[in-house]
């Protein structure tokens, strides 16, 4: 079921085509691990959202990481849904964690330093009896030479999926030039944050493979980018190499926001989180949130389904806010017009709010869905820019919010 969900959400071209042929390929390849946590920034997510009691939210699953910051918003029920089999059964590990482990210090080892031996045992003693059959067994399958996929967490689930790994090639080329670019996060000022990015990692956007890698879509697989999303970066670029894009949104995660708080910069330069000063961590794995989300965690349903379909069977009005990732960036303007269409019919007519990313700039949706849908909301454009500049993740051209118009 999932590589069908996948596929008709990804395939846009006729396989005979090439770029048929490339999406064809980045789908055999998003259809394992991709993400090991999600690369939006939650506290953007829950200020631009204004998330309250009462509130019913839905959003794509990814990491899974997401869905747990959010219940520190007290929100009456989050929904999860994802294409991704593997997500799905990312996000039900971490919700029977939050509920089934003994401790918060048991909880941050899993998954925040992801990689203690003691994880498995853990595991076989608080929650695989507690997982539903599906999830139980994605987490005891055997892999080649690895033994069950839960021997992630005592390895460092950081450095697996296909992000992981992709960081992974990332480091190999910089060390090959004699860089280190976990340097970067022993920088204690804004200033040498900036010196550290200009001596380490600004000259390897000038390395020959790295330009030739630039100029092909399937280098961005690993980083969970479709060829339409590739297409979105090429063109943000002022002399059309997305590589000059890539530098400019690496050196914002790397300068612009103190290192010591951006565990988004954690992961990309150190593989992993703060594990000492617990700082430069996502808000679900912070000691003083533990007690909260962990009363909250029934609240929260995941669901193997795409978007479009799961909202098609939810009652007219049912919704007040929705979150959508990048997963636009993907779609035909037929797709795009199914799925608003839908949250036009779901959303609460009286409150309701949609955020999403974009690879690009600018929103898609006035050149993307009929005017008569769009009539009913509004596009706060300023809010959006504001919110953007404030995305410690710095990955994306765009965040955009809309809300619905008043009747």
């Amino acid at each position: 079921m999932g590589n069908v969900l996948l596929k008709r959400a990804a395939h846009q071209r006729p396989a005979t085509t090439t770029r048929g042929a490339m999406e064809r390929l980045f789908t055999l390849m998003f259809s394992g691990f991709v993400y090991n946590q999600i690369w939006e920034d939650p506290d953007v997510d829950l200020e631009a959202l204004k998330v309250g009691p009462g509130h019913r939210l839905i959003t794509i699953a990814s990491g899974g990481c997401n869905v747990l910051n959010y219940l520190t918003a007290d929100p009456e029920r989050i929904i999860a849904v994802d294409l991704n089999p593997n997500h799905v059964a990312l996000t039900r590990l971490k919700l029977q964690a939050l509920e089934h482990l003994p401790d918060y210090d048991a909880f941050f080892r899993f998954f925040g330093s992801a990689k203690d031996t003691s994880n498995r045992s853990i595991f076989d003693s608080f929650l695989a009896e507690k997982l539903d059959p599906d999830t139980r067994r994605y987490w005891e399958t055997r892999m080649p030479l690895r033994g069950r996929r839960i021997n992630m967490f005592a390895r460092n689930l950081y450095r697996y999926g296909l992000l992981g790994r992709f960081i992974g090639v990332l480091h190999t080329i910089a060390k090959l030039h004699g860089k280190r670019l976990e340097d970067v996060l022993h920088a204690k000022t804004l200033e040498e944050q900036r010196a550290l990015f200009e001596k380490t990692i600004a000259p390897l956007f000038d390395n020959r493979l790295v330009k030739f890698l630039s100029r092909m879509p399937v280098s961005f697989y690993g980083l969970g980018i479709p060829p339409a999303q590739y297409d979105e970066l090429v063109a943000a670029a002022a002399d059309g190499n997305p590589v000059t894009t890539l530098r400019e949104r690496v050196e914002r995660l790397a300068c612009d926001f103190p290192i010591a708080e951006n565990y988004f910069a954690w992961q990309a330069f150190g593989r992993g989180y703060d594990t000492e000063a617990r700082v430069a961590v996502p808000a679900y794995l912070r000691a003083e949130n533990y007690e909260t989300i962990k009363s909250r965690v029934n609240r929260v349903e995941v669901h193997h389904a795409s978007m479009i379909d799961f909202l098609a069977a939810q009652p007219e009005g049912s919704l007040h806010r929705y979150v959508l990732l990048d997963a636009q960036d993907w779609m035909t303007p037929e797709i795009m017009t199914a799925l608003w269409t839908q949250i036009d019919r779901s959303a609460d007519p009286k409150d309701a709010r949609v955020i999403f990313r974009t690879a690009g700039l600018e929103s898609p949706l006035p050149k993307k869905i009929p005017a008569e849908i769009l009539a009913h909301w509004d596009y706060s454009e300023s809010e959006s820019r504001a919110f953007h500049a404030r995305d410690r993740s710095s990955i994306y051209g765009g965040f955009h919010v809309y809300i619905r118009r008043a009747a």
